[in-house]
């Protein structure tokens, strides 16, 4: 089975690169996160032609969060059971403020369904903004629920996958330079420490347990260069309870992926299989590091 997780930037904006992405990689279950769509407006049908169910959680121009299966999707389960989110489609009214990220459990950020008998879970974990901020505290409730909702839900033996953009690198070695990142959300200790407590559930992280591999990032900011420099972040994250984690033969970022023409989504989809490797696919790394390295400068 081949599993895989990217923050997509707007399905409707990268309706085409997603098909030929599935068509190139050919996963089992993908993940998908920011689809700015609600679910009336989601794709159904145009995945369905391509052999993938899609279960979609949305509420309009931001957020949103769905699971591409060719498997079959079942006991689906939005908002960690807590009712329904907010509106935020053109013409609902709702105006974009300072405060529009101040209530996490009002947007569209999880979505879980069974999928070939593991319970999969797609997350978009709220950005922060800024270290101390009501929206920094917003984050930290999120993942505090996300936490509650494996609790109160989950049996610890069970197969389940979380994967998604956690907003959250893992360690200094998942950033481009922790020096030059230090003081920003994504590095912080009460981050770091709250995706601690995640893992303490019992999840292993699925691409780090295969891969040690420094200088692979599966974000990275459209501004300046970054990602030609390979500035970037390992925020999205696929986390497997221990009867997945052991079936876990393979894992990669695909680089490829963010690469345009057109505008390409700021996230790369990461890949993980499981009991045998997969349809085999360029990555784009072999040689980028090299490359990289002998046209930029370095930097603490």
């Amino acid at each position: 089975m081949r599993i895989a997780t990217w923050n997509v930037n707007s399905l409707k904006a990268r309706q085409e690169a997603v098909e030929k992405w599935l068509a190139k990689a050919e996963p089992d279950v993908l993940l998908v996160q920011e689809t700015k769509l609600s679910d009336a407006d989601a794709p159904v049908m145009p995945f369905s032609m391509l052999g993938y169910d899609l279960v979609h959680h949305g509420e309009g121009r931001w957020n949103g969060v769905g699971i591409l299966s060719r498997i079959g999707a079942s006991d689906v389960v939005s908002n960690f059971g807590d009712g329904p989110v907010r509106d935020s489609s053109a013409g609902s009214g709702l105006m974009v403020s300072e405060e529009d990220d101040f209530n996490p459990f009002d947007e569209a950020r999880m979505v879980s369904a069974v999928c070939g008998g593991i319970r999969f879970v797609s997350l978009y974990a709220p950005n922060g903004r800024v270290v101390g901020s009501p929206f920094f505290a917003g984050k930290l409730r999120w993942f505090e629920r996300l936490r509650r909702w494996l609790d109160e839900t989950q049996a610890a033996d069970a197969p389940l996958v979380l994967g998604g953009d956690f907003n959250v690198t893992p360690a200094d070695e998942d950033v481009w330079s922790p020096a030059r990142a230090h003081g920003g959300t994504h590095v912080s200790e009460p981050e770091r420490e709250a995706l601690a407590v995640l893992r303490s559930w019992g999840l292993v992280d699925a691409y780090r347990a295969v891969r040690p591999e420094r200088g692979r990032f599966s974000w990275w900011d459209y501004r300046a260069g970054m990602f030609h420099r390979n500035e970037g972040m390992r925020i999205d994250l696929l986390y497997a309870s221990a009867p997945v984690a052991a079936r876990v033969v393979w894992a990669e970022i695909d680089r490829e992926a963010r690469k345009g023409p057109p505008t390409p989504s700021d996230h790369a989809p990461v890949v993980v299989d499981l009991d045998e490797p997969g349809k085999a696919f360029d990555a784009g790394w072999e040689g980028a590091l090299a490359r990289i390295a002998a046209r930029t400068k370095p930097r603490p």
